[in-house]
């Protein structure tokens, strides 16, 4: 059976109202973005179109949890207790050439590349890995101090995670403490169910997940400043809506970026294709 997050709509909201409330009860950001009567508080966020601009293959049996683009292959943390890898393939093939699987009772969550290590999450067992970049092999483990692992990033200095709740966690890739926190909000307020962040000119670019949405959020203030609503993405490229039957597409997830040749591209769990976009970047 997955768990609730992989499949409940409902009980996804609920779980993300309590982790909201339990971080902002007991674990206050040290930057919790744009405070109510802030006039930027009410700014809407600029909206971004998409561009399709190559279809590479996808292996459709990965339950994609996080993505990154490295020195020109494709990193990859899958899910599901019992099936969850951290694997490398090929972009123009699709081919896992590496790859490392999980204990089955830890369930894949995202990753970031950092001076030549993989940082993973797994989703509720309180626990990251860290990996040797070319060899895949762990050499340790870190403590997550939330009650859900989900997406991460990383900004040349501090690993950045999200918990399944509005709250941007920047960590300390040595001590594994938060450095800072922040919110993330929009023009309604807190934005809850941020996933996979990457880092692209200075602004975190985020699934939301169980929406079609890539969110565009300021770092310094947390709010939402540009977003891009892919919601034509599976049509245009021959990917099936979502069917709710086990192994077919389900919903986007996995964002990677290209930093020297400025591309990004994105899948989702269980998509047989990876998608190369031009956003605003």
């Amino acid at each position: 059976m997955r768990p609730p997050k992989r499949f409940s709509s409902t009980g996804c909201i609920i779980l993300a109202c309590m982790l909201a409330a339990a971080c902002n009860n007991s674990n206050t950001p040290t930057q919790s973005g744009n405070a109510a009567g802030d006039s930027n508080a009410l700014s809407l966020p600029a909206v971004i179109s998409y561009d399709i601009i190559n279809e590479y293959p996808h292996d459709p049996t990965a339950f994609t949890e996080g993505l990154e683009y490295h020195d020109g292959n494709l990193y990859e943390s899958t899910g599901e207790y019992g099936s969850s890898d951290i694997r490398k393939t090929d972009l123009k093939t699709g081919k896992v050439v590496q790859s490392l699987k999980m204990e089955g009772r830890y369930f894949g969550e995202g990753i970031t590349i950092l001076n030549g290590k993989i940082y993973q999450l797994t989703y509720r067992e309180g626990k990251g890995f860290v990996y040797d970049l070319a060899t895949l092999k762990q050499e340790r483990t870190f403590t997550i101090n939330t009650p859900e692992g989900w997406g991460m990033t990383n900004n040349g200095a501090q690993l950045i995670y999200d918990d399944g709740s509005n709250i941007l966690h920047f960590t300390d890739p040595n001590t594994f403490k938060d450095v800072k926190q922040l919110a993330v909000t929009d023009e309604h307020g807190p934005v809850n169910n941020i996933n996979e962040p990457e880092l692209i000119h200075g602004f975190i670019y985020a699934n939301q997940w169980e929406t079609d949405n890539i969110l565009k959020i300021d770092t310094i203030t947390g709010h939402v400043v540009g977003r891009a609503d892919l919601g034509t993405l599976r049509q245009r490229v021959g990917i099936p809506l979502f069917s709710g039957r086990r192994g077919s597409p389900e919903v986007m997830n996995g964002i990677a970026y290209d930093a020297a040749t400025n591309r990004i591209f994105i899948t989702g769990k269980n998509w047989p294709k990876l998608i190369e976009v031009r956003l605003d970047n």
